[in-house]
């Protein structure tokens, strides 16, 4: 992983934007237009790490690009495959006192992080995007993937993450402190890294929230319905064995189930 992680933490930016990318070049140029546009617009600092998870096709150039063109724009390479593999590099290169996951899709759109910060929300270390909590709006979701995720998340509230009505929307903000913490921790590289973190963030008692949002389906999502959700459901079960296992407990704590 190349990083050029070198300001101090008095020189912060307020945020991250972390994008993990794989094969995006078809999506990638407007959305960073999107975000960068949006940065230009804010009183407060910013940056956009962009992670290409080995692409194939002109993600990185792409990506290479804007970074010419923007300051705020960083490229990372991370050659582990997986989108946890690509977050986790992001996360921890980040810079910001808050750090955000956001999908290449801009399935939320960027403005709706304004939801995310003080002072519309502060005296939290987790903030959850979510698609079902009161306020939330799903746009053109076809039934059977509302149906699948909401599956899933049956399964994550009852063997992982209680509580939670949408723990698997793709933009998720991060506290610093909190996502240093946390995603060493991280043990899964696929798609279930964020019900890892959030399972490992309960056992350290972080405070989690959810924030409902306006969520678009994009086609083109990089999700194989029936091979990914068997790999998802096998990867809840690993997390919960790891928590038995007392994995993310702090030192000094007991174990966890």
């Amino acid at each position: 992983m190349v990083s050029d992680n070198h300001q101090t933490r008095s020189e912060a930016p307020l945020l991250s934007i972390v994008i993990p990318a794989y094969n995006e070049a078809a999506r990638l140029p407007q959305s960073l237009k999107l975000i960068t546009e949006f940065i230009t617009r804010q009183a407060y600092s910013a940056e956009v790490i962009v992670v290409d998870n080995n692409s194939h096709d002109q993600t990185q150039a792409i990506a290479q690009e804007f970074a010419a063109e923007f300051p705020c724009v960083r490229v990372l390479f991370e050659g582990t495959q997986g989108k946890g593999a690509a977050v986790r590099a992001g996360i921890l290169a980040a810079r910001g006192q808050y750090r955000f996951i956001c999908d290449a899709d801009l399935s939320m759109p960027i403005e709706e992080i304004g939801k995310f910060l003080p002072p519309n929300l502060d005296q939290y270390d987790i903030a959850i995007a979510s698609r079902e909590a009161p306020g939330a709006v799903r746009y053109d979701e076809p039934w059977y993937r509302h149906l699948m995720g909401r599956v899933f998340n049956t399964i994550v509230r009852w063997f992982a993450v209680p509580g939670f009505q949408d723990t698997q929307c793709g933009f998720k903000m991060f506290r610093a402190e909190a996502a240093e913490d946390l995603f060493p921790l991280q043990t899964m590289n696929g798609w279930s890294f964020d019900v890892e973190v959030l399972y490992a963030a309960l056992q350290r008692g972080y405070r989690i929230v959810e924030v409902p949002i306006h969520w678009y389906y994009k086609a083109n999502t990089r999700i194989h319905p029936i091979h990914d959700s068997i790999d998802m459901f096998v990867e809840v079960f690993k997390i919960r064995r790891n928590g038995l296992r007392g994995l993310y407990r702090r030192t000094g704590d007991g174990l966890h189930g």
